[in-house]
């Protein structure tokens, strides 16, 4: 089983590239922010919290997030792996996920964060905003989601720095070269 943490911040091309990693690895992607949209849109009991915690400008509680990531994981018992998207973004989530998993017998094989600077992902996010309409790519929600990641979330790579499972890409550049270089750090796990 090949278990990956896709590390970066909003707009820095973990989703594209996931995709393109999904594909060649066969693995299941778990996005904890497509999760909560899913959530919300379906009106289930979680959406329901979810979307009253995030009303209230609340960040999600990480007994929930893991709850639902959990619960995503035991849907897909024949997983050749999965990609971890936007998770963990705390060091005691990081924690859980690794107790979790070897509870399965498993592990994170690797963490690999895509390196884009600021002005990119600003630009980034402004475009993918225009083509999907997506809230919370709204210029003052995506500059606070921004900001969260290097002042907040960036702090859970020493715990994987320490562990000697992070590697650092360039996101910035043609994407097929971003994936090339993913390719070669993910074939050496």
């Amino acid at each position: 089983m090949l278990n990956l943490v896709l590390f970066g911040p909003p707009g820095a091309g973990k989703g594209t590239q996931s995709e393109k990693l999904i594909s060649k690895y066969q693995l299941v992607h778990i996005s904890t922010g497509d999760l909560f949209r899913a959530h919300i849109k379906n009106q289930t009991a979680l959406g329901k919290k979810v979307s009253k915690l995030i009303a209230e400008g609340e960040l999600v509680p990480d007994k929930i997030t893991i709850d639902m990531l959990e619960e995503e994981i035991d849907k897909n018992p024949n997983a050749k792996g999965f990609v971890f998207d936007g998770f963990p973004r705390t060091i005691p989530q990081a924690v859980e996920l690794d107790k979790f998993l070897e509870g399965k017998g498993s592990k994170i094989d690797g963490v690999i964060a895509l390196d884009v600077d600021k002005d990119e992902l600003v630009k980034r996010v402004a475009l993918r905003q225009k083509e999907t309409g997506r809230l919370d790519d709204q210029a003052e929600k995506s500059q606070k989601r921004i900001d969260e990641y290097f002042n907040k979330i960036i702090l859970v790579l020493p715990y994987y720095d320490e562990q000697k499972k992070l590697t650092k890409i360039n996101g910035i550049g043609n994407i097929e070269e971003i994936f090339d270089n993913l390719c070669a750090v993910i074939d050496k796990y």
